[in-house]
């Protein structure tokens, strides 16, 4: 399952994304991922959730985003949910490019049954089409 939560900065995707952090962490039976840019989550997020400070692993750009997160995929089978919030600004704002990171990465979590949850600072109006029904 993926869900996108989009809108510009300000309008409450980082806090609902703790929220739906949180609430995953306090119902799994598995292991929770939160992928951000920083530092700034780490005072929200449940301390059970690993936290991963993106820029510590020189990823820029979706194609390095999407390799990291085969990495993690592939070294937790216990992993039940993934969160990345900025996610299209990791990807350096490039839309095309957060639209095929989407593409590419959505069958590999779906295959794995991992829920997927990521932000995205941009207006509704400027989600490509083949990403708008993952909005949420």
């Amino acid at each position: 399952m993926l869900k996108i939560f989009a809108g510009l900065k300000g309008s409450g995707k980082t806090k609902h994304l703790i929220e739906l952090v949180n609430s995953a962490q306090s119902t799994t039976n598995g292991n929770v991922v939160c992928i951000e840019m920083g530092t700034k989550l780490i005072h929200e997020i449940n301390s059970a959730t690993r936290l991963i400070n993106i820029a510590d692993y020189g990823v820029d750009d979706w194609q390095k985003l999407y390799g990291f997160v085969c990495g993690v995929l592939a070294s937790n089978y216990d992993l039940t949910d993934l969160f990345i919030d900025s996610a299209l600004k990791i990807c350096k704002n490039d839309m095309d490019g957060f639209e095929e990171f989407a593409g590419k990465v959505k069958p590999l979590l779906d295959s794995q049954n991992v829920n997927f949850v990521m932000t995205a600072s941009v207006e509704v109006e400027k989600i490509p089409d083949s990403l708008k029904a993952y909005l949420a």
